[in-house]
């Protein structure tokens, strides 16, 4: 036989020893493999709803084609449009003011010397990650309502109450200022592991020059986070097209509608409110997702370009 023909063969007896000698990590990888197959994978295929008329009763494979119907209708819609402005305005400002914030927390637990003092502030700003948008949404109502405690103070001080949560002008930064408040401790502990990995002699190092704690923080902390930012920053323009359908779902009502009706809502009201259209909401599902992916994509490239590693 020739040597060339056999070493694809060897190639292929010396995987397959690899494999049986690491067979009890295959056989404990068995129930992950299993888990994203049926959970993930297999489910893919009801994207083809998206070019359906989808009837229950006949099943994925068995609903009648329609073509891009579903995204005739949507894209014939004036409430779609006004919505994807909304997202996009909503999730960018999202970036620009919540995506500093763990950062900033980050850094300056960070600076905490105290471990008696590090680790209850630690717990205190993490706690509220655990929390559901809906146990969130009731203590800002709770305090921010008309008849909420702010309100209830100003009424006691004799000043007119103000309307936080159905004013147009007020409800978005209450979204951000809520998000900061919930999600900058859970993300922060990011930064601070990457902190804690620094190699101290360089902090001692530039002490002994004369370096400020100003100084460290912007010419050793901050590069050293560089990657991490990259890397996170890149994983929430990924999601920009479904951020905070909890959030807002949990605080909107119909006085702040033209400001906050995003994607996720309006998928919810066409889906629910009204006869069901699993073909018009897995079209849309479809539509966001390949969105999300473009940015993922280039922001990626982008991170590449300023000499970044990325994602892929």
């Amino acid at each position: 036989m020739n040597k060339s023909n056999m070493l694809p063969l060897n190639n292929r007896r010396t995987l397959l020893n690899r494999m049986w000698e690491a067979r009890y990590l295959y056989i404990l990888f068995l129930p992950v493999a299993a888990y994203y197959i049926i959970f993930h994978y297999y489910p893919m295929s009801g994207i083809i709803i998206a070019f359906k008329r989808y009837n229950a009763r006949l099943g994925f494979f068995g609903s009648p084609w329609n073509g891009l119907q579903n995204y005739r209708y949507v894209f014939m819609d004036p409430r779609f449009y006004k919505a994807l402005s909304n997202t996009f305005v909503i999730s960018f400002s999202r970036v620009v003011f919540q995506f500093p914030m763990p950062i900033i927390l980050g850094i300056m637990l960070s600076e905490v010397r105290s471990s008696k003092i590090a680790r209850p502030l630690q717990t205190i700003f993490t706690f509220p990650n655990f929390l559901s948008w809906v146990i969130v949404g009731g203590v800002v109502v709770n305090l921010l309502g008309t008849y909420g405690a702010v309100n209830n103070l100003l009424s006691a001080f004799g000043m007119n109450k103000i309307p936080f949560l159905s004013s147009s002008a007020l409800f978005r930064p209450i979204l951000y200022i809520s998000a900061i408040w919930k999600n900058s401790g859970w993300v922060a502990i990011i930064y601070l592991a990457t902190i804690t990995s620094i190699p101290q002699e360089q902090y001692e190092a530039a002490e002994i020059d004369g370096a400020s704690r100003i100084q460290r923080i912007w010419h050793i902390t901050l590069p050293s986070l560089k990657s991490t930012i990259i890397i996170m920053f890149i994983l929430n323009v990924g999601h920009i097209m479904n951020m905070g359908f909890d959030q807002v779902f949990n605080l909107q009502n119909p006085a702040v509608l033209e400001v906050s009706e995003i994607i996720g809502t309006y998928i919810y009201r066409i889906t629910f409110t009204g006869p069901m259209d699993f073909g018009f909401s897995t079209a849309m599902g479809l539509f966001t997702s390949v969105v999300n992916f473009f940015f993922l994509i280039m922001t990626d490239r982008i991170a590449k370009i300023v000499g970044e590693s990325g994602l892929f």
